[in-house]
């Protein structure tokens, strides 16, 4: 006896319940396998905060500046690796205004655009990145916190 095949003819409900099914098990799929990035990871610290200072302005200025104003050399006066000593300045005076940039020595410096009579380019040999100059302006600007 022969065997007689059916065809099937899908209906519209067929149809929908087939795709609202697709789509249940992507979402769940998509769900098991997300894994959202920790809080941790994703804030940033404040320019007004210490972690700032020693995550992002610490490490620009033992790069750039330490060598000659760090530790036991103190060119010019200036110890840059304290709060006092850069609070304090050197031969020059003050190299830090907390809160204003536009008044601080340092940012000038660092931008290489220091007085005309003595223009004193930090570091002497080459600039320093813009992105790191604006890091340094922005912890200059929220008051230049750091440990004491």
């Amino acid at each position: 006896m022969p065997m007689i095949y059916k065809t099937f003819k899908p209906t519209t409900s067929t149809v929908q319940f087939a795709a609202l099914s697709f789509a249940f098990a992507g979402v769940l799929a998509s769900a098991a396998l997300w894994r959202p990035a920790s809080v941790s990871a994703q804030a940033e610290p404040a320019p007004n905060t210490t972690a700032y200072y020693t995550q992002k302005v610490q490490p620009i200025l033992q790069e750039n500046c330490y060598r000659c104003h760090g530790g036991v050399n103190h060119r010019g006066g200036l110890h840059i690796d304290s709060k006092a000593g850069l609070l304090k300045g050197g031969h020059d005076g003050a190299v830090l205004v907390p809160g204003s940039a536009e008044n601080s020595l340092l940012i000038k410096l660092i931008r290489h655009e220091g007085p005309a009579n003595d223009p004193m380019p930090m570091p002497p040999k080459s600039k320093i990145s813009d992105a790191d100059i604006a890091t340094v302006t922005a912890w200059v600007k929220a008051g230049a916190i750091m440990p004491e």
